[in-house]
């Protein structure tokens, strides 16, 4: 498959990340959520992003933190009220990443009824790889295109765009349906199935089309 590689200068503004839940029906069930009829979303600010090259540090006031990988798109114009139709011309390139998460803190917070982003949004809970895919250079199929986390060497979670359960497209024209998208903005679909806790010494890779995306060191507090 030909494609063609862009890399993210270290300089270029996030304007915000989007991060969709439970778009994945196995994922769901493992952790015995409802599957939604519409997709879920929430952000992360701009200090979620783990810098490069960083280790990722778990933090003191959680017990269990999981990996969720996930395939991301970068939004390269500015809509509003998108219809999925047109979507495919909001984004421009493909990438792969992880969304942290305190599942302790989560689950406290899910019982209590209270927003949860003090588990999702915390500093360095999103990796986002330097490396982006451009969509022009895929062939009209990349939603078959496989991504997989190796943790310390085994594939713990595997999918591609073709198992959500809310295509790319209509992510984008239901999240813009509440809020613009601006050029910049980096939408993570969704994690697969094979979430599991991370610990002090673990070594996380993503892959994209077998191609290495990213590689974190996890360290304890």
């Amino acid at each position: 498959m030909t494609k063609a590689v862009c890399h993210l200068c270290s300089t270029r503004i996030i304007m915000k990340i989007i991060c969709i839940g439970r778009n994945y029906a196995e994922h769901a069930k493992e952790l015995g959520n409802a599957i939604p009829t519409e997709p879920l979303f929430f952000l992360k600010p701009d200090s979620a992003v783990l810098a490069h090259r960083h280790p990722f540090y778990i933090p003191a006031w959680t017990q269990e933190v999981h990996h969720e990988v996930e395939l991301l798109i970068r939004i390269c114009r500015n809509g509003k009220a998108i219809q999925p139709e047109f979507a495919h011309r909001y984004f421009d390139a493909l990438s792969l990443g992880i969304d942290f998460t305190a599942r302790d803190v989560q689950a406290e917070a899910k019982a209590k009824g209270h927003p949860w982003e003090k588990a999702k949004a915390f500093d360095g809970s999103a990796v986002i790889s330097k490396k982006w895919i451009l969509t022009d250079s895929l062939d009209s199929g990349w939603e078959s295109i496989p991504f997989h986390l190796n943790k310390n060497g085994a594939m713990v979670q595997s999918g591609c765009a073709l198992d959500m359960i809310h295509h790319v497209h209509n992510l984008i024209a239901h999240v813009s349906q509440y809020m613009t998208l601006k050029m910049g903005d980096v939408i993570f679909t969704g994690t697969p199935s094979g979430v599991g806790m991370i610990e002090d010494g673990d070594v996380l890779e993503g892959f994209l089309n077998e191609e290495s995306m990213f590689r974190v060191n996890v360290h304890g507090t």
